[in-house]
């Protein structure tokens, strides 16, 4: 992304959460509009999906395109997201009484969950991340970039900066439950989520002096009404997450929030509204961007030389 930004290195982390991800195309259309230059990027889940895709050359409408096709694609229309998205719907239809148990009711999924380590296949989910991510090491990136992932062994942290991009994306996307942990040596590798949701810190370790951090997780607030165990464990852990997130981000000296909350995590439909929250949300947050962010001499000139033009047009 050609820009200027000073001699302060700017960093970018990019939160998980889904197809909520889609909304960090639209903050990376606003930057590079803005001509303002990333210097390293860290990603955790869909945050090291886009992240990863853009620090390998891919440009925000380039990106816009590859969601448009994976929602066009049989991958969209999966077992597995077919009856994630069936089995809310029913939720939403019930009584609160009769949700006990319902997800896990469902036989296909309970014998995924039951028989593998993950309820979506591992060449589906290379597919994935195939299709945003090239073929290439992390060291050939064009902008410095990491992706974060737990290890299931040691509980750790794992920030990955060598090999290949796209096991080190996979990695971090490999929600526990859903999709395979990816082995890696000793370790076993599933989503980064798990312990650091916006890795601020990853970019602040790669020498960022400007932190911006895009988080996409789930609202806090909801229901007060939880009258099973699942209801319960279900939110226990957004909660942790929440606070756990909230813990991160002390290290962003600017948090981009795009409203997105409320959508599901397999919910790949609303894909375009997602990225244009994120494009509402960062031309929002742009003016505090901007104060972290010297401008040089030649971007003002080049500033008023275009109002100048453009009055006499």
């Amino acid at each position: 992304m050609a820009g200027v930004t000073g001699n302060r290195r700017v960093g970018l982390a990019l939160g998980g959460g889904g197809s909520r991800g889609f909304a960090h195309i639209g903050v990376l259309k606003v930057l590079e509009e803005e001509s303002i230059t990333v210097d390293v990027i860290a990603g955790t889940s869909i945050g090291a999906v886009i992240g990863g895709a853009f620090a390998s050359g891919l440009g925000p409408a380039e990106l816009v395109e590859k969601v448009e096709e994976i929602v066009r694609s049989p991958l969209a229309r999966l077992p597995v997201f077919q009856t994630l998205e069936e089995t809310d719907k029913q939720q939403k239809e019930l009584r609160l009484a009769d949700k006990v148990g319902l997800f896990f009711k469902s036989q296909w999924l309970f014998a995924q969950a039951l028989f593998k380590p993950g309820m979506m296949e591992g060449e589906d989910f290379q597919a994935v991340v195939n299709h945003f991510i090239p073929d290439i090491r992390i060291e050939d990136t064009k902008i410095p970039f990491r992706a974060v992932a737990a290890d299931l062994i040691s509980g750790n942290e794992v920030v990955m900066s060598k090999g290949s991009l796209r096991c080190a994306v996979m990695a971090s996307c490999a929600v526990p439950g859903f999709m395979p942990p990816i082995k890696d040596g000793e370790m076993l590798l599933v989503d980064g989520g798990i312990i650091n949701m916006v890795p601020c810190s990853v970019v602040r370790g790669e020498g960022a002096q400007v932190v911006i951090a895009v988080d996409v997780d789930r609202d806090i607030g909801a229901d007060s009404d939880f009258k099973n165990a699942i209801d319960v464990y279900i939110r226990a852990s957004e909660i942790s997450n929440f606070h756990l997130s909230y813990f991160r981000l002390k290290d962003a000296d600017v948090t981009l929030r795009p409203r997105v909350g409320n959508i599901k995590w397999f919910d790949i439909s609303q894909s375009s509204g997602i990225i244009s929250e994120g494009e509402r949300c960062a031309r929002e947050g742009m003016e505090r961007v901007r104060k972290l962010i010297p401008e040089k001499k030649e971007r003002k000139l080049l500033s008023v030389l275009r109002a100048l033009f453009s009055k006499r047009a």
